[in-house]
């Protein structure tokens, strides 16, 4: 009896050791799949803010608490355990759904690309305006920003999920889980704290507060415009870069055409990295300007069915 015991908390002893040797490797697998949705981050981070314009100030936290606490479970209770099924069962069809979500990135940054060169459209002065109340337009904007960041949230989880795919099951949980929280909490604290920086801006530059405190506020508040229009920039490209990277991980040979770049320019990193990322950038623009082809037609050929 004692020595089935001693035997029995032999084996507890050594699955601890194993799992703590585990759980060990966690942080450093953190922070290589944080290195690698860093494109993505910047891109939700750039996109978020859009969604409270307009809205009443007074609300804006709360509504980005309200996309932060739904994005979060996404991540924790719909995604990271629809990762770990998909990899249990069937783990060829993460490469595909990265691809696809990589597609998609692609042709989301094609699109404001575009709008940016195109001319602006002009609403129809005939066409019936629809009248909501301030709850509803809320409402709508919350939804929007989840819709997009569900989207957003997928493509980590998967791409984290792939980075860990090898390790054991308590070592890809502990990082999923580790990934899902970092991410939101940046993200949306960052956003958080872009959204209000005009406030902030606003309550430096107030007469009670020394000159110095005084001129930063106001530079604060002049230069909030042109910050966000530079993030926005900053996401459509990394849309772009990042999605043209992640069909290029599933394509051998546009894989190794990238590292050829990475290893022709080995001697400067930072430009090695910068070719890299242009070339990304420039492909992931052509590929969503044929899928914005390819989906033009298919709708031309709905409407003319339709018809």
């Amino acid at each position: 009896m004692a020595t089935g015991l001693l035997a029995l908390l032999d084996d507890v002893a050594a699955l601890v050791k194993v799992s703590a040797a585990s759980l060990d490797d966690v942080p450093a697998q953190v922070a290589k799949t944080t290195g690698k949705v860093s494109g993505i981050v910047i891109d939700d981070t750039a996109v978020t803010p859009k969604y409270v314009v307009g809205l009443d100030p007074a609300r804006e936290l709360s509504i980005i608490y309200r996309i932060a606490k739904k994005s979060l479970i996404n991540k924790l209770l719909i995604l990271s355990p629809a990762a770990l099924i998909l990899g249990l069962f069937a783990p060829w069809i993460i490469q595909p759904i990265l691809m696809l979500g990589g597609a998609f990135l692609c042709f989301e940054g094609y699109e404001k690309v575009h709008s940016m060169f195109s001319k602006h459209h002009h609403d129809d002065p005939g066409e019936a305006l629809k009248v909501i109340t301030p709850q509803e337009l809320e409402k709508e904007r919350v939804k929007g920003a989840v819709r997009t960041d569900l989207i957003l949230s997928a493509e980590i989880v998967a791409i984290t999920y792939a980075t860990v795919a090898g390790k054991t099951l308590m070592t890809q949980i502990a990082v999923l889980l580790c990934v899902a929280v970092f991410i939101t909490v940046a993200v949306y604290g960052f956003v958080g704290l872009i959204v209000k920086a005009d406030d902030i801006g606003m309550s430096m530059a107030r007469d009670k507060n020394p000159p110095l405190i005084r001129k930063i506020g106001r530079g604060t508040v002049r230069f909030m415009p042109s910050f966000l229009k530079i993030l926005g920039y900053i996401g459509t490209a990394a849309m772009l870069w990042v999605g043209a990277e992640i069909i290029a991980h599933g394509i051998p040979f546009l894989h190794h055409g990238l590292q050829g770049i990475e290893h022709a320019l080995a001697g400067v990193p930072a430009v090695a990295w910068l070719a890299k990322v242009l070339v990304s950038a420039v492909g992931g623009l052509i590929l969503g300007w044929v899928i914005d082809r390819v989906v033009a037609v298919v709708r031309s050929l709905v409407k003319e069915s339709q018809n």
